[in-house]
């Protein structure tokens, strides 16, 4: 959500950031709505002092006995007037906020600008991809062939007689490192990084989703239940909400949370892209990192986010690299967005595994999360971050493909050892 007063106070600088994102400049409308409504407002008040004052003059008029029927009339017709401009204020209020919800975060003046994700920029990069001997599968080649009995250990075909494409059925020892992995993240987020471990609902409603920007734009990428709630497609919904209304005393900042959750997306303009295997599902597990921050201290909450999430590849030995996405490719809520790719050998490209992003006011501003500085009165609005810490379903393909044997078998990374009861190697 947008600061109103600073649109009016500078449009042009409002709509030049806008067009860094490719959008059209919006301020005109935005102002003349707002000039609309704040007619509407000033008016209504008026009447309203207008109507009491009648409403006095119809007392004393009475008192003294005089006449009061043209009194009595013109509050009448008053009272008509204020019910029509209360219905009219209304209706642009609602449709001012409307427009101001649909309008994109303004990107960080050091967030580059561009169309798309071949305009996003090489921030740094952690280790060599390993020159295997043999030609390396995909994870779902390597998946599908790991297993005795009945079905593979990553079994797509039942999944999908279960619940339809973009589902996927884990057994096993598959199942165990999905655990093993998720484990993994939450003790090195909890025990090293700081973070309080939440189990938060994986239903919400509409407010939450609104308030991290998830509606009223993106509605058809979410699954709805019959009753009015959201599957949530990250735990970054609800754990930013924990604040929502709030006002939170400034010695209480940082606030961090680690979640991991189940996630659910309709992906709904990913036809034919990873039609096969588990980059791109309707469900899928997530460890998320949430900090609610002092505004002064966003921008390097943001770098420490980042480098949380590196850290977890990096204990697992997979080679990654650092994208700082232009204004193009960053999403809806983000003012500045690093993602972190991982190699895949099966696929021989860097794939996404986790988006660090720091919102700014963004978010607060949808949720009405605010904080009371030590010093001085009034409030402000605070910062909100999220980032993947990681995307537990990448990181198990990350895991097959790098550590993939001649023989199909999986070699188990050490840091996971410990985690998947001393099993060294999945067959």
């Amino acid at each position: 959500m947008h600061d109103l007063k600073s649109i009016r106070d500078d449009a042009a600088a409002f709509d030049q950031a806008l067009s860094r994102r490719g959008v059209a400049p919006v301020s005109a409308e935005i102002l003349d709505l707002d000039t609309k409504r704040r007619a509407a407002q000033t008016e209504l008040q008026e009447l309203l002092a207008l109507r009491n004052e009648r409403s006095k003059a119809i007392g004393m008029a009475r008192g003294k006995g005089l006449p009061v029927e043209a009194l009595m009339a013109e509050v009448a017709s008053i009272k008509d007037r204020v019910a029509g401009l209360e219905v009219s204020e209304r209706e642009l209020g609602d449709v001012l906020e409307t427009k101001l919800a649909a309008i994109p975060n303004l990107p960080d003046p050091s967030t580059p600008e561009g169309k798309d994700e071949h305009d996003n920029v090489l921030v740094r990069s952690w280790g060599e991809p390993a020159k295997l001997s043999f030609t390396p599968k995909q994870h779902f080649e390597l998946g599908e062939g790991l297993g005795q009995g009945v079905g593979s250990l990553m079994d797509f075909g039942r999944a999908a007689k279960l619940a339809g494409a973009r589902f996927t059925v884990l057994k096993g020892p598959l199942a165990r490192l999905e655990r093993a992995l998720a484990a993994f993240m939450l003790d090195l987020h909890t025990g090293e990084f700081g973070y309080t471990e939440v189990v938060p609902p994986a239903l919400v409603n509409d407010q939450t989703m609104f308030g991290t920007g998830q509606l009223p734009k993106f509605a058809d990428d979410q699954f709805k239940t019959t009753d009015g709630r959201w599957l949530i497609p990250t735990a970054e919904v609800p754990l930013t909400n924990l604040t929502a209304d709030e006002i939170i005393e400034e010695k209480d900042l940082p606030l961090r949370w680690t979640a991991y959750t189940p996630c659910f997306r309709m992906e709904a303009g990913a036809a034919g892209r990873d039609t096969r295997g588990m980059i791109r599902q309707h469900q899928f597990s997530k460890v998320e990192m949430v900090s609610v921050v002092h505004p002064d201290l966003s921008e390097a909450e943001h770098e420490r986010m980042t480098h949380c999430a590196e850290a977890v590849l990096q204990r697992l030995g997979l080679p990654y690299r650092v994208m700082l996405l232009c204004t193009g490719d960053m999403g809806f809520g983000a003012r500045k967005t690093y993602d972190i790719e991982v190699w895949l050998p099966g696929q021989g490209t860097y794939r996404e595994i986790s988006s660090c992003s720091n919102c700014g006011e963004f978010q607060a501003r949808r949720m009405k999360t605010r904080l009371r500085p030590k010093e001085g009165k009034g409030t402000r609005f605070v910062h909100t971050l999220n980032g993947s810490g990681l995307a537990v379903g990448r990181t198990m393909v990350a895991v097959l493909e790098n550590y993939q044997q001649e023989d199909g078998s999986i070699r188990v990374p050490d840091a996971l050892i410990p985690y998947m009861g001393g099993l060294e190697r999945i067959r």
